[in-house]
């Protein structure tokens, strides 16, 4: 039911910072964000532990989003993400990649490569957006594939910086399958690589997860969502020599999507 007038005009004369209303909704969208972070289900207890907010608030957030859709209660009383994420993540995914695609272009123009986008959903990583490389033999992923983030680089560039408990649990969750004989299938080993990551500044996957592909990839820095850019190719062009030229337009890009994110944020 629409609000009367003259409610209307109260909730305009009151000042949005003093808005109890404005409170509820920061404290809601940090919940969501909390319970993606823990791998999209959660108790009520962790929720506060992690919050500081006491029980009953976040009980009575709960119950409104789950009335709401954006959240649903398991049979075991802990909460997981709603249903209605997904038409939001799927349309704000689309914009994302309609954003991203002038700057990827400019990465496949100066390395001939393939460019890519990616986000960290959950405990997967989503690819948002793609530009093919114009050679004959190129790769192609297609945008909307969900993949296990050990075995790829824009999966090590989203992660470097996470703690290394919150990336054991990640990986305790989604197991470590071998996509090829070079994955990583090893908690500690692959913690050594995103180390590797954060002291080099780029990720490399070596086929790791398609054998005769590499991919260098960076993540995007401040960007309002975890997300990175790579670039892949055959490991015939894409050599260990092509770093030194390939990391820093890499690099350079991502900073200036990075701008044009947070512009985009602000509008």
């Amino acid at each position: 039911m629409p609000p009367s007038s003259a409610s209307t005009s109260a909730a305009e004369a009151k000042p949005a910072g003093a808005s109890g209303g404005v409170q509820s909704l920061e404290r809601a969208f940090d919940l969501l964000e909390r319970m993606a972070d823990a791998g999209g289900e959660v108790g009520l207890s962790e929720l506060s532990g992690s919050s500081g907010l006491p029980l009953p608030t976040i009980h009575r957030l709960m119950r409104t989003l789950v009335a709401c859709g954006y959240v649903r209660q398991q049979p075991n009383r802990r909460y997981a993400l709603g249903p209605r994420l997904i038409r939001l993540g799927e349309s704000a995914s689309r914009l994302l990649g309609t954003w991203a695609r002038p700057y990827l272009a400019r990465l496949v123009e100066e390395t001939g490569e393939t460019a890519n986008m990616a986000l960290l959903d959950g405990d997967e990583i989503v690819y948002v957006a793609q530009v093919p490389s114009r050679h004959a033999v190129r790769m192609f992923t297609e945008v909307g594939r969900r993949v296990l983030p050990h075995s790829t680089g824009v999966g090590k560039a989203l992660l470097a910086n996470h703690p290394p408990e919150e990336v054991r649990a990640l990986l305790g969750r989604t197991g470590m399958p071998a996509a090829t004989e070079k994955t990583i299938t090893d908690p500690d080993s692959f913690l050594e690589s995103l180390a590797d990551v954060r002291r080099l500044g780029y990720a490399v996957d070596d086929n790791e997860q398609e054998i005769g592909v590499r991919c260098f990839a960076v993540p995007v820095p401040n960007s309002p969502t975890s997300a990175a850019i790579s670039i892949s190719g055959p490991t015939g062009r894409v050599t260990e020599a092509s770093t030194d030229k390939i990391v820093p337009v890499l690099q350079e890009v991502a900073a200036q999507l990075s701008v044009a994110l947070a512009s985009q944020s602000q509008a």
